[in-house]
């Protein structure tokens, strides 16, 4: 916000209705995009614009959208407070309810919101403050003007170009519904006007319902300014009805934010395939490959590459990491490592700088240590492997008795072979090595090799005796001619 802009005293964000059209469950202003509920775009751009107060005003399935409110105010953010709407049904009532939760001699600026209306900014708010307070204004609202002005309310201005009043699209005549610029919902109003014309507000309309629109012609009733807003950027005032809205406003958001990083100095090769939450945060000269989705509160440091076909949520990535279609929750990869293809890192999975995990590998609780490598079909659970050590292809770390958890320590530059199976608890020492194809079930002191595994055993004519006919003991005879044939035959002195 810059250092001329006007802060609200407070913002209302209206949240109450019951959202039908989502065909859904879960209450409207929950659902999400970017990585946010509607409502938590909301409220973020609420707290951005540096509001003294918030209030969202809640009805539908009242006690999940006030657990959700709770849990945001429990991160530490700027307190949220909540207002229920009682039976009486309008925006009109809902701001009323809004009111009632704020102090009674509250002055200044109060800014209504809707919480279907995700992208709107914090500066959008501000600058509509800012206008509203030079203006002098008792109320101003926030317009666009639309081609097709569908079923909006329209926005009727007088002779001098002030708004005289919004009428709704269901009481419009053929007159008012021919206007083209239409009420966005949105509106900066003086406090003492709201508490005041609020009070006089009627439910007598074709909806029986108490309107905020009302008090705009109240308010000029009372010889008040009310004034537009209009924005140009219609994305802003767009709200969520739909399942196909919520997709759309998704796209429209995410778009925004890939040219926000690409404005930084990321790379993005494919913007509409690459999906990023708001609260992501990417360093300059990293480039994202297409498929690639980053997450929650991922970050990812400079001069990394992530994709193709990369999904992190809530990870942390170092600089100059590369990372290629793999999947990771709650991990961190530090600078200088590789992970991937086709590797999975579950959460608390912690890759040293300049270490591997590759292809066809499953971390989870697992540490590993600078320089160490995890190159190949290897599931490592549970574990923490020193630096420099070497995870042979194949190795697994049996983590669980089907009863408890076991933790396998692994020590630096040490070394186990392909096709090994630690068995937790076990404790692998600095400097030692595990043979091939062994089962270790006890610990291994360094400068030691551990083998765990039965001689070979060469049983000749089994395949005669147990896969006669089959076209095993077929190639076997054919294999035994063919030797005997390059042998020659027996000499005379093995005849005599």
């Amino acid at each position: 916000m810059s250092d001329t802009a006007h802060r609200p005293a407070a913002v209302i964000i209206l949240a109450a209705g019951e959202g039908t059209r989502m065909k859904s469950t879960t209450p409207k202003v929950l659902h999400r995009i970017g990585g946010d509920t509607l409502l938590g775009h909301a409220m973020r751009a609420a707290r951005g614009a540096g509001a003294d107060s918030t209030v969202v005003v809640i009805r539908h399935q009242r006690d999940r959208v006030a657990a959700f409110i709770e849990e945001c105010n429990a991160k530490g953010e700027s307190r949220v407070l909540v207002a229920d709407q009682d039976e009486v049904k309008g925006t009109g009532r809902a701001a009323e309810c809004g009111l009632d939760v704020l102090p009674a001699d509250l002055t200044g600026t109060v800014v209504v919101t809707m919480g279907d209306v995700p992208l709107l900014t914090a500066e959008t708010i501000s600058q509509l403050t800012t206008a509203h307070v030079e203006a002098g204004a008792a109320v101003t609202v926030i317009t666009s003007i639309l081609d097709d002005a569908k079923m909006y309310g329209r926005v009727i201005r007088d002779a001098d170009g002030n708004v005289e009043r919004i009428v709704e699209f269901k009481d419009a005549d053929e007159t008012q519904r021919a206007v083209r610029e239409i009420n966005s919902g949105i509106y900066a109003f003086d406090a003492d006007v709201l508490r005041a014309q609020l009070a006089k507000v009627t439910t007598d309309n074709a909806q029986g319902e108490k309107y905020l629109t009302d008090v705009l012609a109240l308010a000029r009733e009372d010889g008040g300014r009310v004034i537009a807003h209009v924005l140009q950027d219609l994305w802003q005032t767009e709200g969520v009805n739909d399942r196909t809205q919520l997709a759309e406003l998704g796209r429209v958001l995410n778009q925004r934010t890939c040219e926000r990083h690409m404005r930084a100095g990321v790379t993005i090769v494919d913007p509409a395939s690459t999906w990023i939450d708001v609260d992501v945060e990417i360093g300059q000269d990293t480039t994202l490959l297409p498929g690639t989705q980053l997450l929650g509160a991922t970050t990812v440091g400079a001069e990394s590459v992530v994709g193709p076909e990369v999904t992190l949520t809530d990870c942390e990535v170092g600089d100059r990491a590369t990372i290629r279609r793999a999947e990771g929750h709650l991990a961190v990869v530090h600078d200088d490592a590789t992970v991937g293809p086709y590797s999975y890192l579950r959460p608390g999975t912690v890759l040293g700088a300049k270490g591997k995990i590759g292809g066809f590998v499953e971390t989870k609780n697992a540490q590993i240590g600078a320089g160490a490598k995890v190159p190949h079909l290897t599931y490592c659970g549970d574990a923490t492997i020193g630096d420099g050590a070497n995870i042979g292809a194949g190795t697994i770390f049996a983590n669980y008795d089907g009863v408890t958890k076991g933790h396998t320590n692994v020590g630096r530059h040490s070394f186990v072979g392909s096709n090994s199976v630690l068995v937790a608890p076990v404790d692998i020492a600095d400097g030692a090595y595990v043979a091939a194809g062994s089962a270790i079930t006890g610990a291994v002191a360094p400068g030691q090799i551990a083998i765990a595994r039965g001689n070979q055993r060469n049983i000749d004519g089994w395949v005669d005796r147990r896969r006669a006919g089959t076209a095993t003991a077929d190639a076997a005879h054919a294999a035994e001619r063919a030797a005997q044939s390059v042998e020659g035959p027996p000499s005379s002195e093995t005849l005599s």
